[in-house]
């Protein structure tokens, strides 16, 4: 089982080059993506695609431990942050989708353009078939959850943990509030069984982005 930090690749963004040192390919499809001391912020609230892709081989049982803030752009009602997991390609046009590949996302919307989506607070899942089509496979109410929202959690740093097996498609998202505990999804058959990219995304806000403490 492979234990991937994920600011610890993206990080390698702007770390210095030297001959010694490979530093991952990465892609900024959109958004303003800043690296500073020990946290990556994306700081273009307005931007709805922001995405930065970055080169990390996977396969198999992995662990992906990060930790996120929120630094505000969700006033308007609506904002959204994820991951895209198992992604064959990248590419740095602005697109929706991140080749092939599962985007795991948390959302917040008070005025959802679909039925599919539930207003307020809610988590889904798509599959990503090219950079223009993905196709929702879950959605889940997290509104029994929103009294969570508050101004003093949302100050807070929460703590994200991952575990994706790619041989089975089973994806376990561990509870940042109680220990050892996790929600578990099966995506299938059709899940990768391997990925080339990581692609970590925003949709109306402003977010940054550290090492597990």
């Amino acid at each position: 089982m492979r234990k991937l930090y994920v600011l610890l690749i993206v990080a390698a963004l702007a770390a210095p080059v030297f001959a010694q040192t490979r530093l991952p390919e990465y892609k900024i499809a959109a958004g303003n993506w800043v690296l500073t001391a020990d946290r990556l912020y994306q700081n273009a609230a307005a931007e709805r695609l922001s995405k930065v892709t970055v080169r990390v081989p996977q396969k198999g049982k992995m662990v992906y431990e990060f930790n996120v803030r929120y630094e505000g752009g969700a006033e308007d009602g609506q904002g959204g942050f994820g991951v895209h997991l198992f992604a064959d390609s990248a590419t740095d046009v602005r697109s929706w989708g991140a080749g092939k590949s599962y985007l795991l996302w948390l959302n917040y919307d008070e005025k959802p353009v679909g039925k599919e989506i539930p207003k307020g607070f809610s988590a889904q899942i798509y599959k990503s078939v090219s950079n223009s089509k993905m196709e929702l496979v879950q959605s889940i109410d997290l509104n029994k959850y929103a009294y969570l929202l508050t101004p003093q959690v949302l100050a807070s740093t929460i703590p994200v943990k991952l575990w994706v097996d790619g041989d089975t498609g089973e994806v376990r998202v561990y509870d940042p509030t109680t220990s050892g505990y996790y929600y578990y999804v099966k995506l299938g058959r059709e899940f990768p069984k391997s990925g080339e990219w990581i692609a970590l995304r925003t949709n109306g806000l402003k977010l940054s982005v550290g090492l597990p403490r």
